[in-house]
């Protein structure tokens, strides 16, 4: 059995390391039939949407993320506390596809069960953040800024591309249903 505690927080007591650390890159983990993944985002936002707490994602078309998260419309997202081997981490997570690689097994990572939703969280990104999506919907291409759409939706890059591509994005907003740090 897992040898780990977990000292319960509120989110918004966190906001600004949460905040700080998903512009540099935090880890969303999904688990369907069995598989577990995660990836690094540092697209998200954390706030209060029809009086709950929400952390929105938000996913590309064709990630490997995207298909469980749709099966499962639960997610852990995993953020840093201290040191951690972000050099390692990101180069895994934030460039390899889990439609070709366990990344969690690669990286190195310790999962640990999650409590309310059937997701892991992760040890080295202590600060976690249970979700259960409550609302998703696809980008609309037309209400987009022009700018936008040319630095990050570049139309001749393939949509398997780890980097920017054509593929629009999902948002995904996931309610937090539990927040706490691994220790």
């Amino acid at each position: 059995m897992e040898n780990v505690t977990r000292e319960d927080v509120n989110v918004f007591d966190y906001t600004s390391e949460i905040l700080n650390a998903l512009k540099k890159g935090v880890l969303l983990t999904t688990k369907a039939d069995g598989k577990i993944n995660t990836m690094m985002i540092s697209w998200g936002t954390l706030g209060i949407e029809w009086g709950r707490p929400i952390f929105t994602t938000f996913v590309r078309e064709h990630r490997f993320t995207k298909g469980k998260l749709d099966k499962s419309s639960v997610f852990t997202i995993n953020i840093p506390m201290g040191e951690w081997d972000k050099k390692k981490i990101t180069s895994i997570c934030g460039s390899k596809s889990g439609f070709d690689v366990d990344k969690i097994k690669e990286a190195g990572l310790t999962t640990v069960d999650g409590v309310v939703v059937d997701v892991p969280a992760i040890k080295e990104l202590p600060l976690t953040l249970e979700c259960k999506v409550i609302y998703k919907r696809m980008q609309d291409k037309k209400l987009m800024p022009d700018d936008v759409i040319e630095r990050e939706y570049p139309q001749e890059v393939p949509g398997t591309f780890h980097g920017s591509n054509r593929d629009f994005h999902t948002a995904y907003y996931g309610e937090i249903v539990k927040a706490y740090i691994v220790k």
